[in-house]
């Protein structure tokens, strides 16, 4: 199997992983942000497991279900 180069691919799926990079790094900023402000007690898990889950290139899928499921509902 030959490998692809960057400049073998279309602009089209250029753009498209660029894109998708920058929203998977955006989440995961957003996660370890929140990670941090909040108080383990509101947190489903262990803080450090979540904050290694940015090591993991998921297209952004860990940090949605972070903020989805990860989190306790806030009182008030």
């Amino acid at each position: 199997m030959m490998k692809r180069r960057w400049s073998d691919l279309s602009d089209r799926t250029r753009k498209l992983i660029i894109v998708v990079g920058v929203a998977e790094t955006a989440l995961k900023v957003a996660m370890l942000v929140d990670l941090k402000r909040r108080d383990g007690r509101q947190i489903r898990g262990p803080k450090g497991l979540w904050a290694a889950t940015a090591l993991v290139n998921s297209a952004g899928v860990l940090p949605l279900v972070y903020f989805g499921f990860g989190r306790t509902p806030s009182a008030g």
